[in-house]
């Protein structure tokens, strides 16, 4: 008896886990269209100014998370 509550739990879980990868998926399309479609919106050279610019941002945030606080004052 508690063998079949614990299959019937397993299996419940797999559907669920199933269903979440699914709508991940699905996320990461959407995500990844959007992006595409903004990419051609805005053009070849001004997208590659976008990514140089998030990628300074990216380095002065890593830079920031290992300061301690003795560097900062």
């Amino acid at each position: 008896m508690a063998q079949n509550k614990l299959k019937k739990k397993v299996e419940t879980l797999t559907n669920i886990i199933e269903k979440i990868i699914k709508e991940v998926q699905i996320n990461a399309s959407l995500a990844q269209g959007t992006l595409t479609a903004f990419q051609l919106y805005v053009g070849k050279d001004e997208w590659e100014k976008l990514v140089e610019e998030l990628k300074n941002v990216e380095k002065r945030t890593e830079e920031k998370k290992f300061e301690t606080p003795e560097d900062v004052g």
